[in-house]
This record gives structure tokens, C-alpha cells and sequence, in this order.
């Protein structure tokens, strides 16, 4: 599945968690409700951002992002909110009120200052706000969005965030899976980056053992890294067939007696029924928690869930 951008990056995948994910776009896009989009770097969290913004009553206004990492150190409320004279007068309209009307990412939130989280709370709940140097209270019409690579819930009971900020940005919360939980992915990944970044000269193609080993590789930086890996294949190996031994050292399979992790039987296994028998194991070992169940297994929940309902299981 596919959904187009106006920007140069869509979103490609094929996955069922993909998948589920792009079809909910359009109903979370149609209402103001804040959305949290959790992922590891490199997930595309931003796409998903850009996409709800794009689909949604607030469309024809540019999308407002803001780092809360690259904030400034001193005067951060000022930036994100405003400053007014000593008559009251606006002085200047920090980047929240100047969103009026539109839709603020609110990207690596977790970087956000604890001495600005309330007024951003307060902001969320009834788009009110208390600008620098006036009493008086000033309201915008303005979405929030919110993206995080971090372990927010973590963050809360360390202290570092505010649980009621955390809660009320999670009013709708998006999960992007890593890039090896969909693997099936990969495949048409790296068909549409090598083709982009091709220009003008030929397309590189990579032999069934070369695809297989990306196919294979944990790409710790999900799409972004295979983008950027794909970059510098057609970069300097445009128009050639890359066989394995071509490819970085850091991507090819280890040359040595590597030991399996499993053994597989000359006999052959039943391997539909080795899934349903670990998912089983590991739903008796959570206790049902199917949370702790997707982190035994190391998928991400809602890989669990359609794997559970693949096999009938009761949710």
C-alpha cells in the first residue's frame, strides 16, 4: 500500500501493520484529537504526521513542525509562545499562536523542557495560553501532534515528563513497527529508492543473494538507513548487478561457522504450527498480558494481535 505524498518520501509498505495503520489515517485525520506517533528513529514518524495533517480540515495550511529538541535553551516559552509589552500589546507571536488554524508536530516531545509542559497542557486542553509580560489570556485554534523515539511512559515515572501532558497527547497513539518486523517490506523499499536516487543513469540491481541479505539485515535505522544506503548504491554503482561480496561489510552475513540459533530437523518442521505454539507460550508465560507476551516474542503488539487473530486466538 501506498499513500502519496506532495513531498518527495511516501510512505511504502505492503505489511499488514502497515497497512492497518495507513487506513486509519483518514479517520484520525478527520478529528482534532491529539495523536502521539511512537516509533525508532527513523520510522517515519514525520510522514505520518505530514500525512494526518495533509488529509485532515487543515490541510491548505503548511504543517508547523517544531524540534523540542533544537528548542533554544534560554526562552523557550517565548518561542513557542509569545511575548506581549507592558500595554498587553502582542509583541510577538511565538510559534504555537502563529500555527492559528493549523497543525503543530511536536516532534522528539520528550526533549521538551519540564518548565514549559503545564502551559503546553494547558495549551492542549483549551488552546489557551499566558504570553510573556501580559495577564490576559490568549487563545489559537491549533491541532498538536506529537512524536517520540523514547519510552514516554519510562520518562513519566522517572519524572522527566508530566504523566497528565503524556496522557492527554495520547488521546489517539500511533505505533510505527522497526523496519526488521516488516521485512516483507524491504523488497519494494529498496526497488523505489534505487530507482529515485537513479536520476539519470541507470538503475543499480541487486542479485536474489544480495536482496536476500538486506532482506535479512536488522537495519537499525529503519528507513531512514536504507534510504541512505540506497543513496550511496546508486551514487557510485549506478547500472551495475551488486552480488553480496559487494555489498558494506557491517550488512554482509558473517563468513565464518556462524551456529544457528535453531536447528531445523532433517525431517522438516511444521512451522505454522511452531508460531502458534510460541505465541501460546508466551500468552501462558504474560499471564495474557499481550504487551509482555509481543516484548517475549520480540514483535510489536500489534503484530501479536493479527497473529493471534490469524490462528483464532482470543484476543
Amino acid at each position: 500500500m501506498t499513500l502519496s505524498q506532495t513531498g518527495p518520501k511516501p510512505i511504502l509498505g505492503q505489511s499488514a501493520e502497515l497497512t492497518h495503520i495507513l487506513r486509519t489515517l483518514p479517520m484520525i485525520a478527520m478529528s482534532d484529537a491529539s495523536v502521539m506517533i511512537t516509533g525508532e528513529t527513523g520510522t517515519g514518524k514525520e510522514l505520518i504526521a505530514l500525512s494526518l495533517h495533509q488529509q485532515s480540515r487543515r490541510g491548505t495550511n503548511e504543517l508547523v513542525t517544531i524540534n523540542c529538541a533544537a528548542l533554544p535553551n534560554e526562552d523557550v516559552e517565548v518561542d513557542l509562545f509569545g511575548r506581549c509589552d507592558q500595554e498587553g500589546n502582542v509583541t510577538f507571536r511565538g510559534r504555537l499562536l502563529a500555527a492559528e488554524g493549523s497543525t503543530v508536530f511536536l516532534d522528539e516531545v520528550d526533549a521538551l523542557p519540564l518548565s514549559v509542559q503545564a502551559k503546553v497542557l494547558r495549551f492542549l486542553e483549551a488552546g489557551e495560553c499566558q504570553l510573556q509580560g501580559s495577564h490576559r489570556l490568549h487563545v489559537a485554534d491549533v491541532r498538536i501532534l506529537a512524536a517520540s523515539s523514547a519510552d514516554l511512559a519510562a520518562e513519566v515515572k522517572q519524572g522527566r515528563f508530566r504523566a497528565d501532558l503524556f496522557y492527554r497527547l495520547q488521546v489517539v497513539p500511533v505505533e510505527l513497527p522497526p523496519l526488521r518486523e516488516r521485512k516483507e517490506d524491504i523488497p519494494l523499499l529498496l526497488k523505489h529508492y534505487l530507482r529515485e536516487f537513479s536520476g539519470s543513469n541507470a538503475v543499480v540491481r541487486l542479485s536474489r543473494e544480495a536482496e536476500n541479505c538486506l532482506v535479512t539485515y536488522t537495519w537499525p535505522g529503519n528507513v531512514r538507513e536504507l534510504e541512505n544506503f540506497c543513496q550511496r548504491l546508486a551514487l557510485l554503482n549506478a547500472g551495475q548487478l551488486l552480488q553480496v561480496g559487494d555489498l558494506p561489510k557491517e550488512i554482509r552475513p558473517e563468513q565464518s561457522s556462524a551456529q544457528h540459533q535453531f536447528t531445523l530437523p532433517a525431517n522438516g518442521i511444521d512451522l505454522a504450527g511452531v508460531e502458534l505454539d510460541l505465541i501460546e507460550q508466551a500468552l501462558d508465560m504474560a499471564a495474557g498480558n499481550r504487551s509482555k507476551a509481543a516484548r517475549l516474542l520480540g514483535i510489536s503488539r500489534d503484530t501479536l494481535l493479527y497473529r493471534m487473530q490469524k490462528y483464532n486466538l482470543t484476543p
